[in-house]
């Protein structure tokens, strides 16, 4: 019974060491959301604690999301609650032969009980691997984390993001607004003097 208990865990260690090795961290992050004018890196390493790179990928649920984990921590759907506002973290993969892989994951850092994060299943990476993806209840250093990296400490208005607007400054978008405004405001002066026009005195020949 011993004998065939040591098997099965030789082929279990067998089968899942591949599958460990080829398991990397990333090589840089940055996030980017709400409140921010742009984007902001995390630096570190990306394998282990100790940096916030690392604190990120640990903290964040960042290796099952990708590669999978046993037992899974990760969760097939939303979790109840409110989310909060969302930020994009983008991970540069290193893979085999100098192979570089960019991975999404959403962030909520807000999020009602604990941050959360999500990675959409099925992203390509390496070539020919997919991210397993998934929900994952993130600790608390997340969020702290990310304070301390340049996010508000609490939640932005649902209005706030980038300086950037569909294109637009905040400055330009009300310059255009206020164009708009007064184009209108042209056009319903001009209105009643087309309706007026030119008629012909009463007895004139």
């Amino acid at each position: 019974m011993r004998k065939m208990l040591l098997i099965a865990a030789t082929l279990v260690a067998a089968l899942t060491l591949p599958g460990l090795a080829a398991a990397k961290g990333p090589a840089s992050a940055a996030i980017s959301g709400p409140g921010l004018d742009g984007s902001l890196a995390i630096g570190g390493e990306g394998e282990g604690p100790g940096t916030p790179l690392g604190t990120l990928v640990d903290a964040g649920g960042f290796f099952p999301q990708m590669y999978g984990q046993s037992p899974d921590p990760t969760l097939s759907s939303r979790p109840k609650g409110t989310l909060g506002p969302s930020y994009a973290v983008i991970y540069v993969v290193p893979g085999p032969n100098g192979i570089k892989s960019r991975v999404v994951q959403q962030v909520y850092p807000y999020a009602g009980v604990t941050p959360l994060t999500y990675m959409r299943p099925g992203q390509s990476f390496w070539g020919s691997r997919k991210t397993l993806g998934g929900w994952f209840r993130a600790s608390p250093d997340l969020k702290n984390l990310l304070v301390r990296a340049g996010l508000p400490a609490t939640a932005p208005p649902a209005s706030a993001g980038s300086s950037r607007t569909l294109g637009l400054s905040r400055t330009e978008l009300v310059g255009a607004l206020l164009g708009v405004l007064a184009l209108m405001v042209l056009v319903a002066v001009a209105r009643p003097s087309r309706r007026r026009g030119w008629r012909p005195l009463r007895g004139a020949s």
